[in-house]
């Protein structure tokens, strides 16, 4: 057996992807990305606006990640040794992207927090914690897809 077809084998395809370990996270990733993007979508910007970074981020990885999960669904990945370094390459440099949103998006809700006199600014403050949470909490997960899928290209 050849180095290239050993190192594909610890790749999944096909619904082998939703069950196998660091690839599993695919779908969290996805829930509360998307939950970060709706959440700072329907909140009050102010200025100047530093969520237009969380919606970036929120929106960029939210895409990539369907993506990759799509061509690893598909098998893309098949007979090529490079897929596991790009998995690992896209999820640490997500891990830092949401790093960086969460703490813009934690920085914006205590910035509006003096300014919760009214019930529709209160709705407002309480987007903005739930955004700031659900980015923490992405951020934890694709810090564990990179660990994981850094050791998945290191044994390749």
């Amino acid at each position: 057996m050849s180095a290239a077809a050993q190192s594909t084998s610890n790749l999944p395809s096909g619904l082998a992807v939703m069950v196998s370990m660091p690839d599993v996270l695919f779908i969290p990733e996805l829930v509360f990305g998307g939950l970060v993007w709706i959440l700072v979508a329907s909140s009050l910007v102010i200025e100047p606006n530093p969520q237009g970074w969380v919606m970036f981020v929120s929106v960029f990885c939210f895409v990539f990640t369907f993506l990759l999960m799509i061509l690893f669904c598909a098998g893309v990945h098949k007979g090529s040794s490079t897929w596991a370094g790009i998995d690992a390459f896209y999820h640490g440099t997500a891990a830092l992207f949401y790093l960086s949103a969460s703490v813009l998006e934690a920085f914006t809700t205590i910035a509006i927090s003096g300014n919760t006199d009214t019930d529709t600014l209160l709705k407002y403050y309480r987007e903005n914690i739930a955004a700031s949470v659900f980015a923490f909490v992405a951020t934890l997960l694709y810090t564990i897809h990179t660990i994981f899928s850094a050791l998945r290209w290191k044994s390749s």
